[in-house]
Parts: structure tokens; C-alpha cells; sequence
């Protein structure tokens, strides 16, 4: 074996295809140590990882009295609401489930109706097949949450209020609120694990990123394996799905890329990328798990208009800034100021404003710091 090995080159697979559902704390995987020079020699060393206990699966699944048992696939229609027209509205729900006892998985999207990247994301996996033929556990597949949003191309529903600040929700409040509770009532309590798919709103764009609270290290360990290009610390926000989740239990971590109304490939390949590499660690799927590298920031700061005009970047959303640097510029309609926009302190652009025309004080800039 050459002297030269580098631990820190290292490929990521598990000992068996999927890590059991046991009462173990801790699970062995095999770490492949490349040596970096030419010769490419290896060795192989067994450590272990800590991940969250969770109890067996069970044979039938029941989700708003439908029965789904091993092995079998359903669509649930799930009613939420009625319009004023007398339409039913409804939430499909998609489950599938192998036959082989595996954690239970929520991929959630649109819960902000005009987030559409996380709706494509869900529906080309359903599309795609990536679900079909599990090797172990459960999908819930929940494309869109808030259907009254997606069909007014808006954030909120009809009576002004966000559901993902409405958890976890009341059978007789206020609209917002009522979904909400069937997701808390329906969904949380079968799940082990979720995924929430989100964009920018208000004509921001995100760079594919991954929120979660680093003092949850349940949370931690799916964030780690899915591995977006940035995974930063974000802490619960009350009444959130992700907050009422955390005190049931269940990890979710949230997905932000793109924009609102606005399809954006880099997000969606991205979201799906990042899904299969946790289906893959979890065992779901039987295909090697491989660690992938993410950029961890520990802190986030905006970079504001100080003046109103016209906006034009200079950079794009995923490159690294330091501080003082150019990074756009507002002009007057008029032709009668410029002033420089500067980056106000060294770190990562991970969103950024597309509106052309903003006001003094509008967010321009999200800049993700490392330190």
C-alpha cells in the first residue's frame, strides 16, 4: 500500500444495501481511501455512523382510511377543501411501498402554490419510475400541497394566509390552517424522513441549497447525504411544517432552488440528484451510496438596495464573493446617479434579486458565509 494515502479522498459505501431499520444506533460502512498519486492503490477501513432509531414498518399503512399494504402502490385522492363553485378540491397522494421493511420517506411540494420547481421535481420522479420498484421502504410522494395556490399561481391560499405558517393547523380554522392539519393529522405521524421542496419567492432566485437547523442532528445526517451544493443552518421557524415535524420526531430538511413560477433544470436535476443520494443511503434503492461534497455555511447575510432605481448584477448566484467587491449596480431612470452595489462581506451567492426595477431597501443579494 502506497504511503501517500489520503483519507480525506474517500468513497462512501455501505457494508450491506441498505441500513436496517433495528434498534442499533449505529451502522457499518466500508470508507474507500484512495492514496491521490498515480498508482491509485487503496485500502479499506470500517467506522461506524450514528442514525436516528425508528421503529419497524409496518405491514399495512393506513393514510385518511386507505389501507396500503407491502408491496403494493396507491393513489389516494385526498379531499381538503371545496370551492365556492361547489368543485372538491383535492390532494393526491401517491404511496409506494416494498416489500421489504424500510424507513418511510415524505417528498412534499408545492406548499407554496407558485413554487413550481418542487412540484417538477416530485412529478418527474413519479414519471420517471424512480419509485416503482423499491428495494426497501416507503415514498410518499405528495406533489402538491397547497392546491389552491398552484391554481392562482400564488404563495398563499385564498384567505391571505401561508400553511407553512399554520401548523399544525386546526379542523375548523381558517383555510390555511385546515390544510395544514391534515397534513399533521394524516402524514407526519407515519413518516421517518421528509424532503420539502421550495423556491425564491418575490422574484428571487435561489441556488440549489438545503436548510436545516444544525443543533437537530437528526436532521443533520439526511442533510449531509443529500448533499446539495450548499447546506446552510437555518433555524425552525414556528408554526412551520418543518418546526411541527421536529417536535414529532420526524426530520425534515428543506430544499430551496429556482424561483417561483419559474422552471429552473438546474434546481429540478439537482432536487432529484439529491433525493436518490438519500434513497441511497437509506437503503431504499438498491444502487451504492456515494458521498458527495457540499459547501456547509454556518451563517447568512443581505446585501440591501441603498437606493432606489434600476438594478443590473453583476455576478449570479453561486459564485464566491469577497467583501468589498462589485457585485451590481441601481441607476436612475434618468441617467443622473449610479451607485455600486458591494458585497458586504466574503462568501457565497446563494440567491439573488431578478427584478430589474427595486426599491431602497428591497433584498438584492444572499450571501452565505462559512465562518
Amino acid at each position: 500500500m502506497c504511503k501517500k494515502i489520503n483519507p480525506e479522498n474517500s468513497l462512501i459505501k455501505p457494508t450491506h444495501h441498505q441500513i436496517p431499520r433495528s434498534a442499533l444506533e449505529s451502522h457499518k460502512l466500508l470508507l474507500k481511501h484512495y492514496c491521490g498519486c498515480h498508482c491509485r492503490c487503496h485500502y479499506f477501513v470500517t467506522f461506524h455512523i450514528f442514525v436516528p432509531q425508528i421503529p419497524p414498518m409496518p405491514e399495512i399503512l393506513t393514510i385518511a382510511k386507505n389501507n396500503i399494504a407491502l408491496g403494493e402502490k396507491k393513489i389516494i385522492e385526498h379531499n381538503v377543501a371545496r370551492l365556492p363553485s361547489g368543485m372538491m378540491i383535492d390532494m393526491p397522494i401517491s404511496v409506494y411501498r416494498s416489500k421489504k421493511d424500510g424507513p418511510v420517506l415524505l417528498l412534499s411540494g408545492g406548499l407554496h402554490g407558485d413554487e413550481v420547481n418542487g412540484i417538477e421535481t416530485i412529478r418527474r420522479m413519479i414519471a420517471e419510475g424512480i419509485f416503482e420498484n423499491l428495494y426497501a421502504g416507503t415514498v410518499i410522494a405528495i406533489p402538491i400541497l397547497n392546491m389552491f395556490g398552484f391554481l392562482n399561481y400564488s404563495r398563499d391560499l385564498p384567505d391571505g394566509k401561508d400553511v407553512n405558517r399554520s401548523f399544525p393547523g386546526d379542523s375548523n380554522g381558517s383555510l390555511a390552517s385546515r390544510v395544514a392539519y391534515h397534513l399533521t393529522k394524516l402524514i407526519l405521524p407515519v413518516i421517518d424522513y421528509g424532503i420539502d421542496f421550495h423556491t425564491g419567492g418575490a422574484q428571487r432566485t435561489n441556488y440549489p441549497q438545503i436548510r436545516y437547523a444544525m443543533t437537530d442532528k437528526n436532521s443533520e445526517i439526511i442533510a449531509k447525504a443529500f448533499a446539495a451544493p450548499f447546506t446552510l443552518n437555518s433555524n425552525l421557524i414556528p408554526k412551520s411544517l418543518r418546526h411541527q415535524s421536529s417536535k414529532l420526531g420526524k426530520p425534515i430538511i428543506v430544499y430551496e432552488g429556482g424561483e417561483s413560477i419559474r422552471l429552473d433544470e438546474l434546481s429540478i436535476v439537482e432536487a432529484i440528484e439529491g433525493t436518490k443520494r438519500i434513497m441511497r443511503f437509506l437503503g431504499m434503492i438498491d444502487e451504492p451510496y456515494i458521498e458527495k461534497e457540499s459547501i456547509i455555511l454556518n451563517d447568512t447575510t443581505w446585501v440591501r438596495a441603498q437606493r432606489s432605481g434600476i438594478f443590473k448584477p453583476f455576478v449570479i448566484s453561486g459564485e464566491p464573493v469577497v467583501k468589498s467587491q462589485p457585485i451590481g449596480v441601481i441607476n436612475d431612470p434618468f441617467g443622473q446617479y449610479e451607485v455600486k452595489v458591494l458585497a458586504k462581506t466574503t462568501g457565497y451567492l446563494i440567491g439573488h434579486n431578478n427584478n430589474p426595477v427595486v426599491h431602497q431597501g428591497d433584498a438584492l443579494f444572499h450571501i452565505g458565509m462559512t465562518k
